[in-house]
């Protein structure tokens, strides 16, 4: 099959997914009352979903997957690339899924690579899109060592699409917010229910529920945690236990200096740049209809330019290198 029809195939799916699981939200959501323009959502999907992965995709695969190749090709010695499409898609399904578990498992107990994933801990109200909240680095790393063996050992093209549609739909699902119960699925294919505690701030998951796709790596590592309740509704039940930045840049910027950004206000420049979103967003929100303004501008006109409470720190920091 043509490259380009793949192409087409696996974005129609990738689409109709998306639109399957925004509606899932809605009729049966794991939070009640979450909103669909919830705090943060254009940069999950403006600066993370769609910026920041056009331009790694060019970073990764044109220059550093590509000159890997040049040095290190080994299709030659057709490990993969005789296996069915199938079997090629779940071999690397499955062998990345180890990878990503023992990586994501050992970020959370290493000060220095937390500070590459805390971004995508940061989100009080966890939904499909809050997946895309990714740190540039942890991107790089995850998505290199995901495709590079792809390309390196020869498998079909096909995979590439395939495998990228699969990890999205993946992504987008457990980080839903649907109420599902799986069943006895629960203990091979990952949910909601598992992953969206993995997103709580209890101290019980900061060490847990680390699989992305296939659950059976926290049972079979005996790091599962399944009380058979949701965390609370409340925002300092979910998320970090500790102020973290709103803006993409800001938050990129406290992976290598820790700051409060509410004192950099002090700085005309700085208070010009924190307040050009929202300023953007009230004029986006002049132009939208009347039932999608309210929405927006309950979220994000001016919620950054006001301190949040302090929140409820549910983790004490001294048992807790997370931060």
């Amino acid at each position: 099959m043509p490259q380009e029809q793949v192409l087409t195939i696996t974005s129609t799916i990738l689409f109709c997914w998306i639109a399957f699981i925004i509606a899932w939200e809605r009729i049966s959501p794991y939070r009640k009352g979450l909103k669909f323009f919830r705090e943060g959502f254009w940069i999950d999907l403006v600066w993370y979903t769609l910026i920041q992965s056009y331009f790694l995709k060019i970073l990764i695969f044109d220059y550093i997957i590509a000159p890997m190749q040049r040095h290190w090709d080994l299709s030659h010695f057709h490990f993969v690339s005789n296996w069915p499409v199938a079997v090629q898609v779940l071999f690397f399904l499955f062998t990345h899924d180890l990878y990503i578990y023992l990586f994501h498992r050992f970020q959370h107990s290493n000060k220095l690579f937390w500070r590459f994933h805390e971004a995508h801990h940061s989100g009080k109200e966890v939904d499909f899109l809050a997946g895309s909240r990714s740190h540039v680095v942890e991107i790089i790393i995850n998505q290199t060592i995901e495709f590079a063996p792809i390309i390196l050992l020869g498998a079909d093209p096909m995979v590439i699409p395939i495998k990228a549609m699969l990890d999205a739909m993946f992504g987008m699902f457990i980080h839903g917010n649907i109420k599902v119960n799986m069943g006895k699925l629960k203990y091979i294919i990952n949910s909601p229910e598992l992953h969206l505690w993995h997103h709580a701030n209890y101290i019980e998951v900061f060490h847990a529920n680390f699989a992305t796709k296939f659950s059976f790596w926290d049972y079979l590592f005996k790091s599962v945690y399944d009380p058979g309740h949701a965390p609370g509704d409340k925002p300092e039940n979910w998320g970090l236990h500790y102020d973290y930045p709103r803006d993409y840049f800001l938050q990129h910027a406290f992976s290598v200096k820790r700051f409060d950004e509410q004192k950099l206000l002090k700085y005309r420049w700085f208070s010009w740049y924190y307040n050009l979103r929202p300023q953007l967003m009230g004029l986006l929100n002049k132009a939208l209809p009347a039932k999608l303004k309210a929405s927006v501008q309950q979220t994000d006109t001016t919620k950054a330019a006001n301190k949040l409470p302090e929140p409820v720190i549910l983790a004490p920091q001294e048992e807790n290198i997370l931060q």
